[in-house]
């Protein structure tokens, strides 16, 4: 399983790595420093806005897809089509609640127009999304490394060419933005549901209201856990954007700092999606999960503790290479949001853990505090401190959540903590972090970068973050 696990994951990280970091810094950073602050700020607001209650597109199916397939695949046929009859009503059903939210909090005019779109927009996400999670439940990750690519691949291409033809008159309207992801997002969807098609054959569309009820009995847990994932992770530009009296601009500020969490997210999402299966099959089989997660958890977490402390300590260069001006100002609220990936990346592997293993109720108790938490601290820092405050609070929140599903995950699997274990991380962070001191006040230009990078990347091997030997083992015992 560790075999599978890790080569899947080579091919997942190689095919992101190619499309969507261009994506995201040379197409969607370029469009900002287009568009300016105020613009794309609004944009980043309305975007979130639509993820509050994308759940209620999904109310939880596609993990409960993923988990059933990778059990029990021949139920897969008989399901889809009454499945995608009820996600029509379920998009009706989240279109009038976002649409309705956005005219509450005040916006009008071409802000509702954009929504309207941005809300298709999120359908089509959804959609294609739920045709991955059948690729993953079936373990076809090479199809679903494919598709995870596709619609960033069209947008590099697409909105490529419209900003080179319009460089020359340096006008460039966020809308064009948003119309091209509409037209990126509806081809990926088409090529998706045909590859599922010849996999398990054309569904039948049909609606059955009993099939449908008992759907959402047990999609529940999962829509209410995801459903307050999104509150205490996305809600905080929206609470930005209205709060601040300067909120375009200080959502803009945010939005430079988000775009590169969003970019390590995106990488740690693929651990999540390759673990989540994997972890469901292990624990129907009632092997041990604890390989799985030792490898996957050093893997991302001392990946992400390497990543973080170069953007941390280098955070003037980093945010030069992608944007061309606001960078004093957005520096702070990176910073802070560079260290909530450290929560992140550990609430990736022990909240997957957690929900394969079908500890719902527990999820939802905690995230419904982390909820209470990251609210109420930015409307409290929100007014004063603007997007520095709300990259604290991002922080606060990120940690606090994975504090508390690592103790669960320890009680409930009953780990058994090894001292060398402890201090073997406990070593590399130092070390990470005394690397990056030492080169603080050094002026070496970029070959600085180069030192720091390298050293870093032997603390990995040093500290057993990777170990070669232990893969070669692996690999050669389940060949």
């Amino acid at each position: 399983m560790q075999k599978k696990f890790i080569s899947n994951l080579v091919l997942m990280v190689f095919l992101n790595l190619l499309v969507k970091p261009f994506a995201i810094f040379k197409i969607d950073a370029v469009v900002q420093n287009r568009v300016g602050e105020e613009e794309y700020g609004l944009y980043f607001s309305l975007l979130n806005l639509t993820f509050l209650f994308n759940i209620l597109m999904d109310l939880g199916i596609n993990n409960f897809t993923t988990k059933n397939i990778s059990q029990y695949p021949h139920i897969v046929s008989r399901y889809m089509g009454k499945l995608f009859s009820f996600r029509l009503l379920l998009f009706c059903v989240y279109s009038v609640i976002t649409l309705g939210l956005g005219i509450i909090l005040g916006h009008h005019g071409k802000a509702i127009y954009m929504l309207l779109f941005l809300i298709f927009n999120q359908f089509l996400a959804t959609l294609i999304s739920y045709f991955r999670s059948h690729f993953a439940g079936f373990l076809l990750f090479k199809t679903d490394a494919f598709i995870s690519v596709l619609d960033r691949l069209l947008l590099i291409l697409f909105c490529g060419l419209l900003l080179i033809s319009s460089s020359q008159t340096g006008s460039f309207k966020i809308e064009w933005f948003v119309w091209i992801q509409t037209l990126c997002y509806s081809v990926t969807a088409i090529i998706a549901f045909i590859l599922l098609a010849k996999q398990i054959g054309l569904p039948k569309f049909s609606w059955h209201w009993s099939f449908s009820k008992a759907i959402v009995k047990k999609s529940i847990p999962y829509a209410l856990l995801i459903l307050l994932m999104m509150v205490y992770t996305r809600s905080d530009s929206v609470i930005l954007e209205r709060l601040h009296p300067n909120g375009d601009y200080q959502a803009g500020i945010y939005a430079q700092g988000f775009r590169l969490l969003d970019a390590f997210f995106l990488f740690g999402m693929i651990f999540a999606n390759l673990l989540f299966p994997l972890f469901s099959k292990i624990i129907r089989t009632k092997e041990s999960v604890i390989p799985l997660l030792i490898t996957s958890g050093n893997l991302l977490v001392g990946g992400s503790i390497l990543l973080i402390s170069f953007c941390y300590f280098n955070s003037e260069f980093v945010m030069s290479l992608i944007y061309d001006k606001n960078i004093e100002q957005s520096i702070p609220s990176f910073k802070w949001l560079m260290l909530s990936f450290i929560g992140m990346s550990s609430s990736l592997i022990f909240g997957t853990l957690l929900t394969a293993n079908g500890n719902l109720r527990i999820l939802n108790i905690y995230s419904f505090i982390t909820v209470i938490v990251s609210v109420g601290l930015n409307v409290f820092l929100i007014p004063k401190y603007g997007a520095t405050g709300t990259a604290f609070v991002a922080c606060i929140t990120q940690c606090f959540i994975a504090l508390i599903q690592f103790i669960y995950c320890a009680k409930e699997f009953q780990f058994k903590f090894s001292s060398i274990i402890l201090l073997r991380y406990l070593f590399f962070v130092a070390s990470v972090i005394g690397i990056f001191l030492v080169f603080q006040n050094i002026e070496m230009g970029s070959s600085k970068l180069i030192i720091e990078l390298i050293l870093c990347a032997c603390t990995l091997f040093i500290f057993k973050m990777i170990d070669v030997k232990k893969l070669k083992t692996q690999f050669r015992s389940e060949s």
